[in-house]
């Protein structure tokens, strides 16, 4: 049974979890040989003042103010 555990700075919809979940169980299936039923997900969510990227918080990284500010952080 695979166990797969993703990490996602907050703020992701349902609608988008699920189609990764869908496409992640698909690969899974086809490159593991798993039944669909038997690959389990795991999302994390995580903050984005609770993760630093080169010394610098994602929150307060300029350079990633789109991607955070899309995601409600």
């Amino acid at each position: 049974m695979p166990n797969i555990t993703v990490e996602l700075l907050t703020g992701r919809t349902t609608d988008q979890r699920r189609a990764f979940a869908e496409r992640v169980t698909e690969v899974a299936v086809a490159e593991l040989g798993a039944r669909a039923q038997d690959v389990r997900i795991v999302f994390t969510e995580i903050a984005a003042d609770h993760v630093a990227n080169g010394g610098v918080l994602t929150s307060e990284d300029a350079s990633r103010a789109a991607v955070t500010a899309s995601f409600g952080s």
